[in-house]
């Protein structure tokens, strides 16, 4: 009984979104109890992998952040190429909506964020703190409508949200490197160059290229680029298809995808959700810090995403999703503020002073939980659940 529960569970679309909601609330529990000396201790305790004493020493947080995060990116560069090659990305008509709505959708809330920071030094450089989309939990409210919005309506999301991942790794290198040491990244040239030659060969076996992955990533790490960029440049040498025409990009990412799902997100929002509550006031919420990212994932995002949209269509330079109405429209450009997992992930790397990071907390948790709920709400009053989506008018 128990395992046919959670294997209905584990099969629904929604799953991982909740997975990622309950994760956070257990810590923010944490957090504000008894156990938050514990919780504070453990993920800041060190580890360290050394030969005759070179090597990493890092908090545990920082193993999660830098280590396990650069498999989520691997994970997003394999669902990247995938698409680049033969799927929703392949052709660029399809993408010309998607592609400007994400532009917009990133933009908007940098500045309205930038509204309540651009004077104050010591948070301005979280700029693009509300600038992404977390594809899992955006998602997971639309597959809580069911079927009352079109099936157009989840690729436009999936894509929007998928060239908003594109553009917070192109930010995430340009504006959030730390000082160059150039010796390690020409040392990183190698494995890129044995990747390069396994993937002309159309190798099958992936193993020498995850091997080869690690390498480049203690590499990248060491230079002073972010780690996880490495993830996503190693996605791009797996194979599409090997000599025998098998997918060697595809049985990974299938394999791949519940391990980030279902373990790396949740633990990565277990150990960065954690909000401390105590000795917050009210006034703390109207502070510029998570004021400007949770109404940069609101009013920002919907913004951006809707009105970039409309001006679109209404200009006759693309279409509107088969089936889909304005209001639909409306709800997915909700479900786009709903930042957590790379905002929270943006906000780590703006960012060091335990106190404004759990002002990042604030404004990130509730910017997607207000985005989340307005989207779910526009989308589920936007249709009737007898309705009949596919048939609707475009506009």
């Amino acid at each position: 009984m128990l395992l046919r529960a959670l294997d209905r569970f584990f099969s629904h679309e929604a799953s991982g979104g909740i997975l990622l909601m309950l994760s956070a609330i257990a810590a923010m529990i944490v957090a504000n109890s008894g156990l938050s000396s514990i919780y504070d201790g453990v993920l800041g305790s060190y580890f360290a992998v050394t030969i005759n004493g070179d090597g990493l020493e890092k908090p545990l947080i920082l193993w999660i952040n830098d280590g396990l995060m650069a498999i989520f990116f691997f994970l997003i560069g394999l669902e990247l190429k995938a698409e680049l090659l033969e799927g929703k990305l392949k052709n660029p008509s399809d993408v010309v909506l998607p592609g400007v709505a994400a532009i917009g959708g990133m933009a908007l809330p940098a500045l309205v964020y930038l509204a309540f920071n651009y004077s104050d030094p010591a948070t301005v450089n979280g700029w693009a703190i509300p600038a992404a989309t977390d594809i899992a939990f955006a998602l997971g409210v639309l597959a809580l409508v069911g079927d009352r919005v079109p099936s157009s309506l989840k690729v436009f999301l999936l894509t929007l949200a998928i060239l908003d991942d594109m553009g917070a790794i192109v930010i995430i290198a340009l504006f959030y490197t730390a000082e160059l040491k150039v010796n390690y990244l020409f040392m990183a040239l190698i494995p890129l160059a044995v990747m390069w030659y396994l993937n002309h060969k159309r190798v099958h076996r992936y193993a020498p290229i995850l091997m080869l992955g690690v390498i480049l990533w203690v590499l990248v790490l060491k230079s002073g680029v972010h780690a996880t960029l490495a993830g996503v440049v190693t996605a791009f040498f797996v194979p599409l298809k090997d000599k025998w025409g098998k997918s060697p990009l595809h049985s990974l990412e299938h394999n791949l995808s519940p391990y980030v799902l279902y373990v790396i997100i949740p633990v990565f929002a277990f150990a960065n959700a954690g909000v401390v509550l105590q000795g917050m006031s009210l006034s703390d919420l109207a502070a510029p810090l998570p004021l400007g990212i949770a109404l940069g994932l609101i009013v920002g995002k919907q913004l951006g995403v809707f009105g970039c949209t409309w001006l679109m269509v209404k200009l006759g330079w693309a279409r509107m999703p088969h089936g889909a109405t304005w209001a639909q429209i409306y709800g997915i450009a909700c479900l786009a503020g709903i930042g957590f997992t790379m905002s929270l992930f943006i906000g780590s790397l703006s960012f060091d002073d335990p106190i404004l990071m759990n002002q990042v907390r604030l404004g990130v948790l509730g910017g997607s939980i207000v985005s989340g709920i307005l989207g779910y709400l526009a989308l589920r009053l936007s249709t009737a659940p007898d309705a009949e989506p596919e048939s609707l008018a475009a506009e």
